[in-house]
């Protein structure tokens, strides 16, 4: 008897990361600090989230070891804990596209059509050669805290007007958060109307981190 309780003890404890993955919102917290460190009244604005309700699933997260915490001052900022915790963060995501067909379709209605995209491999290659224009069109903090090597940070928000910027005698590649961010296809469609040659790189900024590709930040220390 004690030894099943004891092997029914281990199962609850490893369990623990299975519910800190069981909540919508938990993921979207996970997506966003994937993309650089947030403290949590960013976070709850970043997700629509009253703080009260961003923190109850931080603490979640945190008690599963998802993601670390640091004081500033009166508010605290959470990072993910390192490489394991992004690495299974993507390995669940990318799970739920292989093996559920929800998810394809709603990342389909939610997304639109798609939209023509560059491989890491092959976008490493052509900004060797200097035949691309590679721009990040996700938020500017987060573009400080890790970006792609020699890409240009032109937010979304800010895409139409500065169109101009980009030089016209290269193809543009847009990328932003990941498969789920519409930020890059929004981009790619933008440039497509102004009679621009285009794609989106078909990962985000988490995934080329952790392949070790050629990165860089501007974020002060």
């Amino acid at each position: 008897m004690a030894k099943a309780a004891q092997k029914k003890a281990l199962f609850d404890a490893i369990a623990i990361m299975g519910k800190a993955f069981s909540s919508p919102t938990r993921l979207e917290l996970l997506d966003l600090l994937a993309q650089a460190p947030r403290t949590v009244d960013e976070l709850a604005n970043a997700s629509g989230q009253s703080n009260a309700n961003a923190s109850q699933h931080l603490q979640a997260l945190h008690a599963a070891g998802l993601v670390t915490r640091e004081r500033e001052g009166t508010s605290v900022r959470y990072s993910l804990a390192g490489d394991e915790a992004l690495a299974l963060w993507l390995a669940v995501r990318n799970a739920s596209v292989a093996q559920l067909g929800e998810v394809e379709r709603a990342a389909r209605n939610y997304l639109g059509p798609d939209v023509e995209t560059i491989s890491r491999q092959e976008l490493v290659e052509r900004l060797g050669r200097g035949d691309v224009v590679l721009v990040d069109v996700r938020p500017h903090e987060e573009y400080e805290a890790g970006h792609i090597e020699g890409a240009l940070s032109i937010p979304i928000d800010e895409f139409a007007q500065r169109l101009a910027d980009l030089p016209a005698e290269h193809e543009v590649v847009a990328y932003c958060r990941g498969p789920f961010c519409a930020y890059a296809h929004d981009a790619v469609r933008q440039l497509h109307t102004a009679g621009r040659d285009a794609k989106r790189l078909d990962v985000g900024w988490p995934e080329w981190r952790l392949a070790g590709l050629p990165s860089e930040n501007t974020r002060a220390a």
